[in-house]
């Protein structure tokens, strides 16, 4: 499937379909890599705390504000890797991330549960990296 500047493999030869998210996705342009964000608001403070729920709407609005910064949005995100401290949030994060990610954008995707994040309130963590199409002349 292939998007202006991205192309996006959901099954490779001989590689079971994904289900959420592609297998592989390629494309030219700037690199853009954000830091995991967490479900902080503006002044530091924790949103949502014991709601998965509401803990990944914030993240992807964080991702939102830092994906803008570079001048993209999430059509052009090629990679998304989810920090999660029970798999059991993963559905909550599916759904955020299908509010603002229509199927035909899906990147490539991680899911790891981790032990801890950094405050014990938060319940996980996205990473993502974008390519950024160069401008047309």
């Amino acid at each position: 499937m292939t998007s202006d500047h991205l192309t996006r493999v959901s099954a490779p030869e001989g590689v079971a379909p994904g289900n959420g998210y592609q297998h592989v996705v390629w494309g030219t342009g700037r690199f853009v890599a954000v830091s995991g964000q967490c479900s902080l608001d503006e002044r530091g403070e924790v949103v949502g705390v014991g709601d998965p729920a509401a803990q990944a709407r914030q993240v992807f609005e964080n991702l939102r504000r830092c994906l803008a910064a570079a001048g993209v949005g999430f059509e052009s995100v090629v990679k998304l890797t989810y920090f999660v401290t029970d798999v059991a949030h993963l559905p909550a994060v599916r759904a955020a991330r299908d509010a603002v990610i229509p199927p035909e954008h899906l990147p490539a995707s991680s899911a790891v549960q981790v032990s801890a994040l950094f405050r014990p309130e938060l319940l996980l963590e996205i990473e993502a990296f974008a390519v950024v199409p160069e401008p047309r002349p």
